[in-house]
């Protein structure tokens, strides 16, 4: 469980929170660089950590984050024609660059002067990984982008995408790193329904092991920890092996390539996005692995590309909403549940979504609120639940007091890779020590 008070600190994200202030010291997935592919095209909305942004490309390909509204008259600039290296508002024509210095007043007698005082907010940008990427933290504090195996290789051997999910951004987060929930949630009873096996490695041939031995060690980036099941035979053990890279980014085990993983960035306290991530570190990802991750049992069915959606305040931002959510009850099918999978619906992602969307918040049974963490009754598996959140509070506490971050500064530490074995070592270390080079990115 967790007091009242901390789960706040872990949670609320907007400008000025202890959480907020520590995401604003690391590179933040922003959105897919395809969605603003060419130079010159239609601006995206998005709102990050609680900040309402609009993203577009220049003419010259360069790419922008900036303040979602013109200071003008705050008209949003989503509405704005982006031409000649700016987006112009079209209420009066401010135009404004990729770094949100004001360009032109042409409504304006002798603009020189006015113009320099009239920029917003622009927020850094990198490209890497088939994403943009936005620094919204110190200036002189930017640190360079965390060398995530996938960031580094050819486009063709990444398919990246990303999804709203109606929760706080702790939620999705901490399902990641829950291994024996695969063994339940994720559980196929018939062929139809299982996950495809170029992807996952979510458990040990037979029987199914729901209660996996837990050892986690804490390392420079975050942690890793190892599950281990129980197989048919008494000298072999299958373990998982996954990492957690602060402050959210995932590595999903699996005994080879495609490897897989996701970041949580939030949208306010109450979404975040989902970016999901599969590559392949020694050839291009082929046609047919992408048509299984477009079926949805690996990411979910999504509405429409970048389609607009209207969060709880009135603010628009332009996502990708999964097919199966809240409002259909994750399409389940009963019929599903009792003969082909444990859950009835179809897909890992909604599968999570459909717990994670509808936890008990702090207000009681309202959907979309801070789960009310002093409620629960952990056990040992939760042990990687509970050290992300001990970390991330002691990193919001030493920030609190002058002490930055270190993981920014030091993007090299992120070069690891999340596996799945059988082996006969029975305990953590050795299993470590076996498959050390398995688990390095050169």
């Amino acid at each position: 469980m967790l007091s009242p008070e901390d789960n706040e600190r872990l949670c609320r994200v907007g400008p000025g929170t202890p959480m907020g202030n520590l995401f604003r010291r690391f590179w933040l997935p922003a959105l897919l660089s395809s969605e603003i592919a060419a130079p010159d095209s239609p601006p995206k909305r998005l709102r990050i950590l609680g900040e309402d942004l609009v993203a577009f490309r220049d003419t010259n390909g360069r790419t922008g984050v900036i303040d979602a509204y013109c200071p003008h008259k705050l008209a949003q600039l989503f509405w704005g024609r982006n031409e000649e290296c700016g987006l112009r508002c079209p209420y009066h024509g401010w135009k404004f660059d990729v770094d949100g210095h004001c360009v032109d007043l042409p409504n304006v007698e002798n603009a020189g002067n006015v113009r320099r005082k009239m920029g917003i907010t622009g927020y850094p940008t990198r490209e890497a990984g088939g994403l943009v990427w936005v620094y919204m933290g110190p200036a002189e504090k930017t640190p360079k982008l965390p060398a995530l195996e996938w960031t580094a290789l050819p486009a063709a051997n990444v398919d990246v995408t990303r999804w709203l999910q109606c929760t706080n951004w702790a939620q999705g987060m901490e399902g990641e790193i829950d291994s024996s929930h695969v063994s339940f949630l994720h559980r196929s009873l018939s062929p139809e329904t299982a996950l495809p096996p170029e992807f996952t490695s979510y458990g040990p041939p037979a029987p199914v092991d729901g209660a996996p031995a837990m050892t986690l060690r804490e390392t420079p980036y975050g942690f890793v920890y190892g599950a281990r099941r129980r197989t048919m035979s008494p000298d072999e053990y299958f373990w998982r092996v996954t990492h957690w890279l602060a402050p959210m980014f995932s590595l999903i085990a699996n005994h080879r390539y495609p490897r897989s993983g996701r970041a949580w960035t939030p949208v306010d306290d109450e979404h975040v996005m989902t970016f999901g991530y599969v590559f392949h570190g020694e050839r291009a990802l082929t046609d047919e692995e992408r048509t299984i991750l477009r079926k949805g049992s690996f990411f979910p069915p999504l509405l429409g590309e970048a389609a607009p959606w209207r969060l709880p305040d009135g603010y628009v931002i332009d996502t990708f909403r999964p097919v199966a959510n809240l409002d259909n009850d994750y399409l389940i099918d009963r019929d599903m549940q009792r003969r082909a999978n444990y859950t009835g619906i179809f897909g890992a992602n909604s599968q999570d979504r459909s717990i994670q969307e509808s936890q008990r918040s702090v207000k009681g049974a309202r959907v979309g609120g801070l789960v009310d963490r002093s409620r629960e009754r952990l056990v040992a598996s939760d042990v990687p639940v509970i050290t992300a959140r001990k970390i991330l509070l002691r990193m919001i506490g030493d920030l609190e007091n002058g002490v930055e971050p270190t993981q920014p500064l030091e993007p090299e530490i992120y070069k690891v890779r999340a596996i799945a074995a059988l082996s006969e070592h029975a305990e953590f270390d050795g299993f470590l020590m076996e498959n050390r080079e398995r688990m390095r990115v050169s």
